[in-house]
């Protein structure tokens, strides 16, 4: 079985889509535009801030009739285009989603669907009663790594799966963008555990691979352990650039993450500065001095989520899986390793290489080793758009859907897209309660 990305004969009559949420997300997916203008095309956007509208009317030519401050404005209006693709924060994902549903858009949903059980059977019911296709941006699924692993455990390369160990290692300045002073740090105003709102890719990944073999119960742990007040160095400050003396030595140096490293993560650290065209350095640092969350010590944020956690599933023909998370690590990186009753396949996402090892009874054997390189095929991990080529992947599938033409090995239902996300809740569930905790699907 073989993923196929094909487009076939398109007409020139694209599938027609509105952003909701023109954030980083939801503009990289509307990109697709940029590629394969005969596919589709941005016809519409709501979004609260002006700047952000003006912006995307600008680049996609939309009239002011087509630009909405809120998705109900939106809903209330009657419906003008195919679909939607709704980037918003994820406490906002559903919320603005029914409505859009109701109006009768179809869905690009960026992950995680929703924050909690009832709002995430309330989208599957809304969807399933007005007939709409909602997909979920499990973009992992569309990388050229973990789709090639798919297919060999459906064409039975390793057997039936015994177990699944993936591992997600969040680099240092990942943590501290996104985790410890950024949009994920507390739960209460996100909404989202760290678990959710970062490693859904990952439990997806373990549910997808086992096709449809529901999970039935889940065990975690895991802390903030490091980044909390306690831990911050002796005469560290509030505010690395204010009042911070060690900031020259510190490895969070805000100064080191985001003024010597201009381009990382610049679509966060600078969102308070949108208004300005091209902002001078000069004034990202008085940014940073002022009330720019990101110009915090690490070790005096408002941050709740846990730095690390450890999660342990059961699926119901008694397949075990484990996915451990650590933050603040050196390099980042996504590990994978599935054992079967004929041989096992492991790999590290970075490396684009994927090793199958089967039982050699040979003598002089003890096992035979094939490893897949796909930077050497072609198929490379840094293909086109983000996660490893799968964000552009994924729009192409949506495309296909809504055109009723052949989707590939990666695209699934809503309904299945539900179970990674009832592990992600079952096990912080499971954590904050230390039991054991039976899964509903």
């Amino acid at each position: 079985m073989k993923t196929v990305f094909s487009r076939g004969h398109m007409p020139d009559n694209p599938i027609t889509a509105i952003i909701v949420g023109a954030g980083h997300r939801a503009m990289q997916y509307a990109s697709y535009t940029e590629h394969h203008p005969r596919e589709l095309k941005i016809v519409g956007v709501a979004d609260p801030i002006e700047r952000r509208r003006e912006q995307v009317a600008a680049k996609y030519g939309l009239p002011d009739t087509c630009c909405f401050r809120t998705a109900d404005e939106l809903a209330a209006q009657p419906k003008f285009a195919d679909a939607v693709i709704n980037g918003t924060m994820d406490h906002h994902h559903v919320p603005t989603s029914l409505p859009l549903l109701k109006t009768g858009y179809h869905l690009l949903l960026e992950k995680p669907l929703a924050t909690h059980e009832a709002e995430m059977q309330q989208l599957v019911r809304t969807a399933k009663t007005n007939n709409r296709t909602v997909m979920i941006c499990h973009v992992l699924r569309y990388a050229p790594f973990y789709a090639r692993i798919r297919e060999l455990i459906a064409e039975g390369e390793i057997g039936d799966l015994i177990n699944m160990q993936t591992i997600e290692h969040v680099s240092y300045h990942h943590m501290a963008i996104g985790f410890v002073r950024g949009k994920w740090n507390n739960k209460a105003r996100c909404r989202s555990s760290m678990l959710m709102s970062k490693c859904c890719h990952d439990l997806d990944l373990l549910t997808w691979m086992k096709s449809g073999i529901s999970p039935v119960s889940v065990a975690s742990f895991g802390s903030n352990m490091y980044f909390r007040p306690e831990n911050r160095p002796d005469g560290a400050g509030d505010r690395c650039l204010v009042d911070c003396p060690i900031e020259p030595d510190c490895l969070y140096s805000a100064r080191k993450h985001y003024i010597d490293h201009p381009d990382r993560w610049s679509f966060y650290v600078w969102d308070t500065l949108e208004h300005i065209e091209k902002p001078t350095i000069e004034q990202k640092i008085a940014s940073l001095k002022k009330d720019n969350p990101y110009g915090r010590c690490v070790w005096r944020c408002d941050n709740d989520v846990v730095d690390h956690q450890s999660v342990v599933v059961t699926f119901e023909d008694g397949c075990t899986a484990t996915h451990n998370m650590v933050g603040g690590t050196a390099r980042p990186s996504r590990a994978i390793h599935l054992l079967g009753t004929k041989g096992e396949i492991q790999g590290v996402f970075e490396d684009s290489r994927i090793v199958i090892r089967h039982i050699d009874t040979r003598p002089g054997h003890e096992y035979s080793e094939e490893i897949i390189d796909l930077n050497e095929q072609g198929d490379m991990h840094g293909a086109s758009g983000g996660h490893g080529g799968g964000d552009l992947r994924l729009v192409s599938d949506f495309v296909n859907t809504l055109r009723g033409q052949a989707r590939s090995i990666s695209c699934t239902s809503l309904e299945d897209s539900i179970a990674g996300h009832a592990i992600g809740f079952c096990a912080d569930r499971a954590m904050e309660e230390h039991a054991v905790v039976d899964i509903s699907l």
